[in-house]
């Protein structure tokens, strides 16, 4: 049986790990039957290589991951590499801008009492970021995506760690697009420091900020589709 390594960044933050684990759990109820480890890449244990190395069978490492970006794309590959057992292991794809993701997003953002059908509202989107302007420009797919089935007026994207595509210039161009009052979106799978640092930028401007996409059961629907389609590459290779 293959086994599904689920990995994710890790924070300094407790809140971080314990979304980890309600994931994992998450999509060990959805398949009783697979196997399903969670693995960290720092911060918090286990370890992906201790993961890895304690299994005696083949295994799909499934980032836990929104972006295709330095932890996926050079981290999670040195880390296998560096197993006895990386002959028998394979990596999925991140969960990257899946529509069932950004209808969670939507969501969260109607949780806050927030009417699809309000014309004066414009949602901003609030991504970690990366220096690959490429992934970035992935990430911006997000807020488009998030008006399908809504009257807001608009939605736009921001990255809380690059300072030319701060939040303040995000709210720039809401109000450019018409919209009379702003929310806050986070593309974030869980709690954790960099989002305090949004929702403190959020109640200092006044403005109203979403929960992060959470441990929600769409979620582990995304991570078990990430890990079939690798399953099924490496089956057909």
């Amino acid at each position: 049986m293959t086994t599904l390594v689920l990995t994710a960044h890790g924070s300094k933050d407790p809140r971080s790990a314990a979304n980890a684990r309600a994931v994992a759990a998450a999509v060990s109820g959805m398949r009783p039957n697979l196997d399903v480890r969670l693995a960290f890449l720092d911060h918090s244990a286990p370890s992906l290589v201790d993961v890895l190395t304690s299994l005696d069978g083949p295994a799909v490492v499934t980032p836990l991951l929104l972006a295709n970006a330095y932890h996926a794309r050079v981290d999670i590959p040195h880390q296998i590499a560096n197993c006895v057992t990386s002959q028998h292991v394979w990596q999925a794809p991140v969960l990257g801008e899946d529509e069932r993701l950004v209808s969670v997003l939507r969501r969260r953002v109607t949780e806050l009492g927030v009417s699809r059908l309000d014309e004066s509202v414009g949602v901003l989107v609030v991504a970690i970021g990366t220096s690959d302007l490429a992934v970035n420009a992935r990430t911006g797919r997000v807020a488009p995506k998030l008006l399908a089935g809504t009257s807001w007026a608009g939605a736009t994207t921001a990255f809380a760690s690059h300072p030319e595509r701060s939040l303040a210039d995000g709210l720039g161009r809401l109000r450019r697009q018409g919209a009379r009052r702003a929310v806050i979106a986070p593309w974030f799978l869980a709690p954790g420091l960099l989002p305090d640092r949004v929702q403190a930028y959020a109640e200092h401007a006044g403005i109203p900020m979403a929960q992060p996409l959470g441990a929600h059961e769409l979620v582990a629907a995304t991570v078990l589709d990430r890990f079939d389609q690798a399953a099924a590459e490496r089956l057909a290779a």
